[in-house]
Parts: C-alpha cells; structure tokens; sequence
C-alpha cells in the first residue's frame, strides 16, 4: 500500500475546512487507494501563522534593537532574498534566534532552506542545524552552537565523519536532550540520534523545505526535496516531551571543507489541539526535555538504508531463546506422551 503526502504551494486558503490551497507548505492531506482524507495537521491557514516567531523575507525585525525578534551572530549575513549562515568558506560559524520564547503546546515549523557550494561529491561541510532549546546565541561545536543544549534540534549533516558506517549522507537526524548528553560528532550522532533519513539536498537547482511538528507528545518530520510539492515521512516517533518556553533557531558551522547554508524563511504555526484537564493545568515550562522509548537509541544499528534494526543476539538472548525452545520441546513431548497413553488404553478395550 502506497502512502503519499501532497501539498500546493502558497495561493491562499480555499476556505473550505480541511480542504484547498494554503499560504505555506503545511503538512498536507493522505492519499490512501486515490480517497482524500483529512488529516490532524495545520492547514497552513494565515490565522495559525505566529509572526512573531517566523522568519520571512524581507526578514523586518532581524537585528540587535531591542524591539527586533531575530538576533544573528557569527558569519551570519542578511540580504533580502535569503539568510547566509556561512559563506563558502573554510571555519565559519553561524547562526540566528528568535528573540521570543515560544509559549505553545501544540506547534509545526516550516523550513525553507539551500545547501550548495563549489565542493564536489563528499568534499563538503559541515550542514545546518535547527533549534528548539532553552539557550539561545550559545556559540559551540555541534554545527556552530552548544553541544549540551536542553531541548530538540534537527541537524541537516552533509558530511560523513564515522567512514565505518555504512550510512547515505546528506543525513537528516533528530535527538532530545536535557544537557546532559553532548552531540558526539566522531559517529554522527548515532548514539543519540531518535531517527532519521538519507536526503539529497545540496547544490539543487530549486530551494529545499522541512516540516518540523510537535504535538501531543509526537515528533514528525517531513521533507520536500523534489520540488513535486509532495511531503516525505523522515521522522516520526511518539513519547517526546517538550517544554514551553524555549526559543527557535538555526545555525551551521563549516570547517576544512565549506558550502554556502542558507535559510530563505522559517514559518511557525500554532495547532488547535485539545489536551485532557489534568494536562492544561500542568505548568509546562517546568517539563524536562525527555522520550519515553522502549529501548535506548544506543541499543540500535544501522541499516544502507539509515533506518534502526535491532542489535545482533547477545549470549543471554541466545540462552534465554534456547531455554525457551527445550521448555518447548520438553511440553510437547509430555503432551504427546500422555495421549499416546490414552490411545494404548483405548485400543486394549477392544480386546
């Protein structure tokens, strides 16, 4: 069964609930056997649009004022067709923040972004990553910004550090932290990471968008790398908690090889969702960033493909497993034994 998203680009809303053409690219509508159904995602509507944490050209608002919410530092430059984290250039860093918490429950940010440059296959660095922490214009090593930071980030990695892995990059990869856990760059963050997809992105000839959305405790990511106006699952996994609170960013960091990392806008939308009594009277900015998984991500390897399998059979799995099939083994023969029994019972009345 083939599932696939669709979107259109912005022409305003079609007034229709759940149905017709939206401002933005939001995370759109399921196409199951050709049947459109609704689904319980933003329609991108101008009336969940929060100005005051969305980046947009002719980027208004951008600067170090005191009225201004975006805030910039680094190799950070601002034109009127794009914002530049880092030229392509060798050891630059760079980022932007918005100024205001956000104070939302219920969220989804859309990313437009373009990753290109002059290097050739795998002679590219470093990539992007997008914010949502409680620090913010906090410069570090992990794509320009703190490797121990408390909240999400999404990172865009370009380039392969761990040569053993057997992993297709551009990769796009999601981790949860509560300060305690730093981004390790030797393995890609494969340690860490909640999930993620191999993508195509750089030197494209058309921009390249990402669909962050929270809500209910559930983690989505999308992508849209085609230009075919259709979404693409990357990530999606449930037990995240999050905190209100925190701040929006971006960054990205270049070292011995460079790329031009851009962000063209960053549009943040509130979701209308209801949550249960006793969730509405919890105070969430007191929430520590945590996932409530069956297993540690560390307990997962990789497949080409860059999705998790499970670790090969350990010695106490074997034994547990062996012990399992001669308990097995042993009931079926009592139970075997004892109908025989019965059987050689039944025929000796015949005699």
């Amino acid at each position: 069964m083939l599932l696939s998203y669709v979107h259109t680009r912005p022409l305003g809303y079609s007034g229709l609930k759940g149905v017709g053409t939206f401002i933005s690219r939001p995370l759109p509508f399921l196409l199951l056997h050709f049947t459109l159904l609704k689904c319980d995602i933003t329609d991108g509507n101008v009336e969940h649009l929060k100005r005051e944490h969305s980046l947009m050209k002719p980027y208004q608002g951008v600067g170090s004022s005191p009225s201004s919410q975006w805030d910039f530092w680094g190799s950070t430059l601002v034109t009127s067709s794009y914002v530049r984290l880092t030229p392509d250039e060798r050891s630059k860093q760079g980022s932007i923040w918005n100024t205001v918490p956000v104070h939302l429950k219920d969220w989804e940010m859309h990313v437009q972004y373009k990753i290109h440059g002059s290097g050739k296959k795998n002679l590219h660095g470093d990539g992007i990553a997008i914010w949502y922490t409680k620090e913010r214009l906090h410069p570090g090593s992990v794509f320009g910004s703190n490797a121990k930071f408390h909240g999400l980030a999404l990172f865009i990695d370009t380039y392969h550090n761990d040569e053993a892995a057997d992993r297709s990059f551009p990769y796009i990869s999601a981790m949860v932290n509560n300060g305690s856990l730093p981004y390790d760059h030797g393995n890609d963050g494969r340690t860490s990471e909640l999930g993620g997809c191999s993508s195509e992105i750089r030197n494209k000839d058309h921009d390249t968008y990402l669909a962050i959305r929270y809500s209910k405790g559930r983690l989505t990511v999308m992508i849209d790398i085609d230009d075919k106006n259709e979404w693409k699952e990357c990530i999606d996994i449930g037990g995240v908690r999050l905190p209100t609170g925190y701040y929006f960013g971006a960054s990205a960091a270049t070292g011995d090889l460079s790329d031009n990392h851009d962000i063209i806008s960053m549009k943040m939308y509130q979701l209308m969702v209801e949550h249960a009594p006793d969730e509405d009277s919890l105070d969430w900015t007191k929430i520590e960033p945590s996932v409530s998984l069956l297993k540690s991500p560390k307990d997962n390897i990789d497949d080409p493909t860059g999705n998790f399998r499970s670790t090969p059979l350990t010695g106490w799995k074997v034994f547990l497993l062996l012990l399992c099939a001669l308990l097995g083994i042993v009931v079926c023969g009592v139970v075997g034994a004892v109908v025989f029994q019965k059987r050689q019972e039944r025929n000796r009345r015949f005699y």
